[in-house]
């Protein structure tokens, strides 16, 4: 994978030694809840950044508003490393288009590191509910309720509430929307049936699916999924062109001397190559995608012009 050249980064802060840092833990700020997927990742790759860095990587869950909280401690932390946030599809990307009054940039406001995870949405199911074998006749179900079914999320912004409001303006029915506190509330929303569908991301729901407490009935991946290449896509369900990809990664608060971010972006290509991390992603239904800080600052930007499109057509608002 070809590296990023940062030329003159040790200049921004003079103060900081390079051969100094880390010399005390590093916080890893989380904008969501514990035992979500996103969570699941920053452990994981905490626990093998630890020794690559020779500090302990302090997980800090900060959920709420959509990620909205943790994203803004990371900004306002001071850009000396010792403080990185592990964003999401939504936190770092949807929250441009749901929240208008942010008080950062989250294209440009932010030292992006690199990419770690990626994976398709899913549309699942609770069949007591909705014993549907197939989208099509799940949206024929849906359309069949002029009041609409409630469908969960983890969050109003989140990546699993704008997929399911772009399935929803694409198939045409009514729904209503329920958000809860984080993804495992929402999973258990989903077994109980209190919200009998969702599209959520899969890494937060692959265990239950395997467990057989949800059906899965379609991809938000343009191709099959290889950890379930049983379940169609949306696209090829009726609905050419549909997806939408969750993703996580690593980002620095702004300022953030270049020679840092490239020393974590280099410890998490190691990590990513652990044998151990690599089955690990897979079995949660995830893919290992570490890119260049660059690449990952152009899927940031792609994603909000998309998602902005989306929360425009659907009239969408955090309260």
């Amino acid at each position: 994978m070809k590296r990023r050249t940062l030329l003159g980064a040790a200049l921004a802060t003079p103060a900081l030694a390079q051969t100094n840092w880390p010399n005390r833990p590093i916080r890893l700020i989380a904008p969501d809840a514990p035992g979500s997927g996103n969570d699941t990742t920053a452990r994981l790759f905490a626990t093998h950044l630890e020794p690559l860095l020779g500090q302990p990587l302090l997980v800090d869950n900060r959920g709420g508003a959509g990620g909205r909280i943790g994203v803004e401690a990371a900004w306002r932390s001071p850009p000396d490393g010792y403080t990185l946030l592990i964003g999401n599809a939504g936190s770092n990307g949807i929250n441009a288009a749901i929240y208008r009054d942010l008080p950062y940039d989250l294209v440009t406001g932010f030292e992006p590191i690199t990419q770690l995870v990626a994976g398709p949405n899913v549309l699942v199911v609770n069949r007591r509910v909705l014993p549907a074998s197939d989208v099509t006749q799940l949206v024929a179900m849906l359309k069949s309720r002029s009041d609409g079914y409630a469908y969960g999320s983890g969050g109003v912004g989140s990546s699993a509430h704008l997929s399911m409001e772009l399935f929803r303006l694409a198939a045409g029915f009514n729904a209503i929307h329920v958000p809860y506190r984080g993804t495992p509330a929402l999973a258990q929303g989903l077994i109980s049936g209190d919200t009998p569908i969702a599209i959520a991301n899969l890494t937060n729901v692959m265990p239950f699916i395997r467990r057989g407490d949800m059906l899965a009935l379609g991809v938000t991946s343009l191709t099959r999924w290889a950890e379930l290449p049983e379940v169609p896509t949306l696209a090829e369900s009726g609905f050419p062109g549909f997806e939408t990809l969750a993703w996580n990664g690593l980002l620095a608060p702004p300022g953030t001397p270049g020679w840092i971010v490239e020393r974590v972006y280099d410890a998490a290509l190691r990590v990513a190559a652990i044998p151990e991390v690599i089955d690990r992603v897979r079995l949660l239904g995830g893919e290992l995608v570490v890119s260049t800080p660059a690449a990952f600052a152009a899927r940031i930007a792609a994603d909000v012009a998309k998602w902005k499109d989306v929360v425009d057509r659907a009239g969408i608002r955090a309260e």
